[in-house]
């Protein structure tokens, strides 16, 4: 019987010596995981993406408030406009009130109060809006930036000013202040190429009176 071939020590002791080869025709066995069901979330995102429109929400049972601008009927609106910066906030008041006449609010459902500034806007809308007689309370005011932080402390105030007058008031008060950085920005703003923010922003007191009114009363 023929003896194995000799290895020499130095392949014996070799980290590159070979191992004993496996037998062949043997694959590697096949290791198999348990699947998990996927989340019904998962699954529903995998399929065509739908949106929920307005019928499927209600008849789910959801409900959707919304104001109108057509039911405003008997709806009060006060506006507090300040005259500095006069050429812009005539221009404004001129938007809102043809607004108004346009959605067929009344002229004497309006109250139009006229104040120095938009500093003095604020504490105005918040009175009337207190007063009871007023369903949403429109503030107009033109700030625009000088050589000085006055700008900042006076368009600052008026904003934080007339949230507060409505949070107080619990009646809508709509923000209509310009705050431009110069005197052709606020006329871009009041009837230019920018459209005329004062109608805007009548829209948004006719709109929000109503929700208050009809939804929220």
């Amino acid at each position: 019987m023929a003896a194995p071939p000799a290895t020499s020590p130095a392949a014996a002791s070799s980290p590159c010596a070979r191992l004993p080869s496996a037998p062949l025709g043997r694959s590697p066995a096949a290791v198999s995981f348990p699947s998990r069901p996927r989340p019904a979330a998962l699954a529903a995102r995998a399929g065509p993406s739908r949106r929920l429109d307005v019928a499927a929400a209600a008849a789910a049972g959801h409900q959707k408030l919304m104001g109108s601008l057509t039911s405003n009927e008997g709806l009060r609106f006060g506006v507090v406009v300040a005259r500095f910066n006069e050429v812009v906030t005539n221009l404004l008041l001129q938007g809102a009130l043809e607004t108004f006449e346009r959605y067929s609010v009344k002229a004497e459902n309006i109250t139009v109060v006229s104040v120095p500034g938009s500093f003095e806007v604020p504490i105005t809308a918040q009175k009337l809006g207190k007063s009871g007689k007023f369903d949403a309370i429109l503030c107009i005011g033109a700030v625009i930036r000088g050589d000085t932080t006055h700008y900042d402390a006076v368009a600052n105030s008026a904003a934080s000013g007339v949230l507060n007058a409505g949070l107080s008031a619990g009646i809508p008060c709509v923000f209509g202040v310009l705050t431009c950085e110069d005197m052709d920005q606020a006329l871009n703003r009041a009837g230019g190429k920018a459209g005329n923010k004062g109608a805007e922003a009548a829209l948004t007191a006719i709109e929000m009176a109503s929700l208050f009114q009809h939804h929220l009363g």
